[in-house]
């Protein structure tokens, strides 16, 4: 159930995995909610009792309780876009989820077109709001090929930070990987999730990235078995411990289930088992012979005797 006090419109909407809090918001301002048939405003609360209306369709609120709280690990190859619909017609990190009835994917973190690596995804909108928010600081990992080597007095100033086109921009840490030829290779830790920073740092200091891959995000590590362009679905402890890590709890709801499309649900045994079982009596009878009269004696007729006066 929700709380008894209503709650924000794009947070409740981002639990039941129809966007995150920030496309959610942006659909309000654009007029694309209603509340109770009225045009939404930011700010708005709702409770179960609401009617919201996206599109003009109606949507479906649910607690927390009722929530899948599932999470995936995709290992995202290069050449892919992290949004659903691409006007340029180029495949979609969407495409390879597992498809689910009734629920979307919400991505916790965007990898660019031509980055790979690790790449989270949950239907929990709670979850992927906590992680992406810019007061948690997660942590992440980036595996990064230069062109060229990094002199030891750049290291420091991306330490200390750089001023970028939209605010100041640093790493937390910078490890030197090693690397033979013309390439080497840094793993480079940040706490934000701005759009290509991690390029744009190395491209104030002149040093051209030629490949990116995020191997960490927060306590989550990208898997050495996990091919690229595979997916593995994070087991309860695994999603216990990451909702743990921002302060969430772990909601058990055996009402409801939700299933991959691909995924037949188990039909309960109680209703396969016939309520009136036959008597050990009526099986008995069932498997006797019909009777027929005279049988005996067709078959084994009896001889006339001759009876003398």
């Amino acid at each position: 159930m929700l709380k008894p006090n209503k709650e924000k419109l794009q947070k409740v909407l981002a639990r039941v995995g129809l966007g995150s809090r920030r496309e959610i918001e942006q659909w309000i301002s654009v007029g694309r909610l209603k509340v109770n048939h009225v045009i939404a405003t930011l700010g708005d609360r709702v409770g179960l009792e609401d009617k919201v209306e996206l599109d003009g369709r109606l949507v479906r609120l649910q607690g927390e309780a009722d929530i899948p709280q599932k999470v995936i690990i995709y290992h995202k190859p290069a050449g892919e876009v992290c949004s659903r619909h691409d006007p340029e017609g180029r495949p979609s990190v969407f495409d390879a989820f597992p498809k689910m009835r009734g629920k979307r994917w919400i991505l916790i973190g965007r990898l660019d077109f031509n980055t790979s690596g690790l790449l989270l995804a949950t239907t929990d909108g709670e979850l992927a709001n906590r992680l992406m928010h810019p007061s948690s600081e997660i942590e992440r990992e980036y595996a990064v090929r230069i062109v060229g080597r990094m002199d030891v007095h750049v290291a420091e100033r991306l330490k200390r930070g750089v001023k970028l086109d939209d605010g100041p921009a640093r790493f937390d840490d910078i490890r030197d990987a090693g690397g033979e030829g013309v390439n080497h290779w840094y793993h480079v830790i940040l706490r934000e999730g701005r759009n290509r920073e991690v390029r744009r740092l190395f491209e104030s200091q002149n040093l051209k990235v030629s490949r990116l891959i995020r191997v960490r995000f927060g306590a989550v590590t990208l898997p050495r078995y996990l091919r690229i362009a595979q997916c593995k679905e994070m087991d309860k402890k695994e999603v216990s411990e990451l909702l743990a890590s921002v302060g969430l709890k772990v909601f058990d709801s055996d009402r409801k289930k939700t299933f991959f499309r691909d995924e037949e649900p188990e039909i309960s045994r109680r209703k396969t088992v016939n309520k009136q079982k036959p008597t050990t009596e009526l099986l008995t009878l069932k498997k006797r012979p019909p009777f027929k009269k005279n049988t005996y004696r067709k078959a084994h007729p009896l001889k006339k005797r001759d009876y003398k006066s």
